[in-house]
């Protein structure tokens, strides 16, 4: 039996995209009412596999070391902090717009001069600034401009003295964050690649300025690392150094971990050296000094940054391309997510043979919930017979199946079949939870 990856011999993403609705993963945002372009919900199983994801990202890079502080900024950012940043002058994208049918497009993203759809004559490129504007308090003027954040960072940086005079930390030290960021994209599309609105997981690691390539590296590597842990596949991604020309205002050496989506190598992760930018420019737009005193050298420095960034709808959808496969079991064709144990939203289903048998049911849930004390990841199913409720927590990604029958009752063994072999094996109720943990 040899699993094959769906989306790699198509060039689509359909049933993937078909597969997440159809079992709660992903649901276009506000669908009844025709769907919001470029916005999406996750639903019970999406909600799960996300948060794992943000979870296991956390223990690795905060909870796992001695050298990271965890912030939550506010969403909304104050205007003269984007000022500051270089965002109210410099986040934009190249906007066309077709003379004929008044659609929009980004210009990098449309070849020639003549619109996609209905081949009427592009106008000139124009800078489109991508930030999401709002207005806070009874009257709106300019000063009650704000701006919902277009990327974490900033909230890092702004707090960058707090953390330095509640903590005293010595350097190198970083700042992580999770949360959500903004971005009015021109042409929001390919799924949960480019949406308007999606979550980060960021780093702002401050080092002296001569040891900033050393850390540079150790970042690339733990990034590698993380890809690994979480399940994507590490043959379809590639390191990209950004050129001159090609990085952002802030940085002086990018590298773009690219991925193999179906639509083409496109950006999954970026690793930056942002150099003192951020926090001198913000020394110059607050009036506050933003820098650091090493008590070791009696020196007073501005530190540098290398800043490890990571999109978690972009992580989940390359997680998910790498895990959505197809084989044939039983002389049945399935579909199944092979996903890490460590982030599937189930870890494994309790199962009674029949629903049907009062006794088999009651040792089910014995079992179940003495599972589900220790790992809440655990659910029961009785719906449907056997077999559908085998492909279904395939299809969900749920790496154990236990189902209690006749023979349990008789040596109180339970089958405890592996979601990727469709091997079986009696396993003991006491013995279950270190199988499942493996």
């Amino acid at each position: 039996m040899k699993a094959t990856s769906v989306t790699a011999a198509s060039n689509g993403m359909d049933k993937l995209i078909a597969l997440l609705k159809r079992r709660g993963f992903v649901y276009p945002s506000s669908e009844i009412y025709g769907g919001l372009s470029g916005f999406y919900d996750f639903g019970p199983l999406g909600v799960a596999l996300k948060r794992n994801i943000e979870n296991l990202w956390w223990r690795m890079f905060v909870e796992n070391r001695e050298d990271m502080y965890g912030v939550d900024a506010s969403l909304i950012t104050a205007a003269p902090v984007l000022k500051a940043s270089g965002h109210l002058d410099g986040f934009a994208d190249p906007l066309v717009e077709c003379e004929k049918c008044k659609r929009r497009f980004r210009a990098d993203h449309v070849e020639g001069d003549k619109c996609p759809d209905c081949k009427g004559n592009l106008g000139t490129a124009r800078a489109f600034n991508m930030m999401l504007k709002t207005s806070l308090g009874a009257v709106e003027d300019e000063s009650s401009t704000a701006y919902l954040r277009p990327e974490t960072a900033q909230g890092i940086f702004v707090n960058f003295k707090n953390i330095i005079d509640t903590f005293h930390p010595r350097l190198p030290f970083g700042v992580a964050q999770i949360g959500k960021a903004f971005r009015n994209e021109i042409a929001p599309r390919d799924f949960l690649f480019r949406v308007r609105e999606f979550t980060q997981m960021e780093v702002e690691y401050f080092v002296r300025p001569n040891d900033w390539q050393e850390h540079f590296e150790l970042w690339r590597k733990a990034m590698l690392e993380w890809i690994e842990k979480i399940g994507i596949s590490i043959n379809s991604v590639h390191e990209a150094e950004i050129g001159d020309g090609d990085r952002a205002h802030y940085s002086q050496r990018t590298i773009d971990f690219e991925f193999d989506y179906p639509f083409g190598r496109k950006e999954l992760y970026g690793l930056a050296y942002r150099t003192d930018y951020d926090l001198t420019a913000h020394t110059k737009g607050s009036g506050t000094e933003l820098n650091y005193f090493d008590e070791d050298s009696k020196e007073r420095f501005v530190p540098h940054v290398i800043e490890p960034s990571f999109g978690v709808e972009r992580t989940m959808l390359a997680v998910l391309l790498s895990a959505h496969k197809e084989d044939e079991m039983n002389g049945e064709k399935r579909e199944y997510l092979a996903l890490p144990s460590a982030i599937a939203p189930v870890k494994a289903a309790v199962f009674p043979l029949l629903k049907n048998k009062p006794e088999l049911v009651k040792k089910a849930r014995e079992i179940y919930t003495e599972l589900k004390k220790t790992e809440p990841r655990i659910v029961f199913d009785d719906n449907g017979n056997i077999g559908k409720r085998y492909r279904r927590q395939d299809e969900i990604g749920t790496p154990y199946c236990v189902t209690v029958d006749f023979e349990t009752l008789e040596n109180n063994t339970a089958t405890l079949r592996n979601r990727d072999t469709g091997e079986q094996k009696r396993v003991s109720p006491t013995d279950l939870f270190k199988e499942i943990s493996q």
